[in-house]
């Protein structure tokens, strides 16, 4: 089995990745200097686990991966939350967004 996994860092920022091993992973992310090096700059460490999905190969996990790292912080804390109406609404063309907003406001 296979995890993708979102990191919240101490300043605050996410961190997204893949792994076999979700254990051991988030281990080096805090300890160890196989972390990747956006974990390891000056500030980000200690990160804790917030979010984690399993996958049944390694490959669906790093397409999801790859996926949700080009998302912005709204969707992927809509993920987080489990608030699939959100991601669906924020999946839309930003256009489309500011129509949908201005249409609740007015």
């Amino acid at each position: 089995m296979a995890w993708v996994y979102i990191l919240l860092c101490a300043d605050g920022s996410y961190y997204v990745g893949s792994t076999v091993n979700l254990g051991r992973r988030l281990w080096e992310h805090n300890h160890s200097d196989e972390g990747a090096t956006y974990t390891k700059r000056s500030g980000r460490r200690p990160v804790v686990l917030a979010w984690s999905a399993e996958f049944s190969s390694i490959r669906d996990a790093f397409d999801f991966e790859k996926r949700v790292q080009g998302w912005g912080r709204k969707k992927r804390e809509a993920l987080m939350r489990g608030d699939y109406d959100e991601l669906i609404a924020l999946a839309r063309r930003k256009s489309v967004q500011e129509r949908d907003a201005a249409r609740e406001d007015g």
